[in-house]
């Protein structure tokens, strides 16, 4: 089991620790209701240092991320991010990402920590352009602040105007005394704020300022189960959960990050499943009595015919409903279509809606 540079903290504050992705995490603090609201309407900080982060350097960089990701890095600017996706060569996904331009002829690829070694491998394994990688995941360490008060709350700590930073773009310098931090607007809460990455050694300071910094504007320490409903409230996809290995990015709703204006690792064969419709679609419900749904629910119709699956499923915080994710057959995925969940033998009604489920 692997720590990051922080556990000995979220011990220290009394956190429910438990594995996750080969990690010893914060799961909980003082409870999942409380810690999605305080990131809905202040500020919260999470570590999240189990992420992975790739270096690609040299000249063919750009070359290897167009052929095994499936969003057009092309289009990126020094300070730019893009969300993508590795496919992989039987319609699935190997993982989804990040993608940071830092220099002309350098990119950060931000990966999932229960994928590192295996994204480390299938790109690796693709790299015949003498592509310079560096896995620096064990030398780096993340935190996300996200919150409306993010920006307020962390000015202080920097001379960039935080503010001024665009959703999905980035700065490089100072922060909280520490150079060189990527100071990022991206999060997977919906609710603003900014992921701050920085080496192992300086984490500690960075984390110890931020709660300094914050403690005006009620910042609190969040847990990985937060997280996940804050996510889920938006309607993000969870690898693992809402796409993995056999689900294509067609059938996840991820077109809009499939780009065929470029081939990449089974580009044509995704153009072929556009071209011809997907048999299967990730589809968002809200559930239409009080009841919870979870990951591997069947979902079926009104004649109890099982139509899909259950991939992410919670009782939301901010809406006090059961929301959820699935695959369903592609006839059962329009808006407003009824379909049941199949709770403990029990069909509950549920209705196929529009994300994200968390207006603001």
């Amino acid at each position: 089991m692997k720590n990051t540079a922080l556990t000995h903290i979220h011990e220290s504050l009394g956190a429910k620790m438990l594995p996750f992705a080969g990690y010893n995490m914060p799961i909980l603090y003082e409870g999942v209701n409380a810690e999605h609201e305080t990131v809905r309407n202040a500020v919260g900080v999470f570590d999240v240092s189990h992420m992975g982060e790739f270096l690609l350097t040299g000249p063919n960089a750009l070359a290897l991320i167009q052929k095994v990701t499936s969003n057009d890095a092309s289009t990126l600017t020094i300070g730019k991010a893009q969300y993508s996706c590795l496919p992989n060569n039987d319609g699935g996904i190997v993982d989804d990402l990040l993608v940071y331009k830092m220099k002309e002829e350098q990119y950060l690829l931000v990966v999932n920590a229960s994928n590192i070694d295996k994204d480390w491998d299938w790109i690796s394994a693709q790299n015949d352009l003498g592509v310079e990688m560096k896995n620096l995941s064990d030398d780096y360490s993340l935190l996300a602040i996200q919150g409306p008060k993010a920006v307020e709350a962390m000015q202080s700590l920097t001379s960039k105007d935080l503010s001024a930073i665009p959703y999905y773009h980035f700065e490089v310098g100072e922060f909280a005394g520490i150079e060189n931090v990527i100071i990022s607007a991206t999060g997977y809460t919906g609710s603003g704020g900014f992921e701050i990455y920085c080496k192992n050694s300086e984490v500690e300071q960075i984390w110890n300022k931020a709660f300094e910094a914050g403690a005006a504007f009620g910042i609190k320490p969040i847990g990985l189960a937060a997280r996940d409903t804050l996510r889920l409230e938006m309607g993000f996809c969870l690898y693992g959960n809402d796409i993995n290995d056999t689900t294509s990015p067609l059938e996840a709703g991820l077109g809009w990050i499939t780009k065929f204006t470029k081939e990449f690792t089974n580009s044509e064969n995704l153009k072929k499943q556009k071209e011809a419709g997907v048999t299967r679609k990730l589809v968002a419900f809200e559930m239409q009595e009080r009841a919870v749904p979870r990951h591997d629910y069947e979902i079926v119709d009104a004649s109890g015919n099982v139509i899909g699956i259950v991939t992410s499923g919670t009782m939301s915080p901010s809406m006090n409903k059961g929301i959820g994710m699935g695959y369903v057959t592609v006839e059962n995925s329009a808006l407003e279509s009824d379909i049941f969940i199949r709770i403990r033998k029990n069909d509950v009604p549920a209705k196929v809606v529009k994300l994200p489920f968390y207006k603001k």
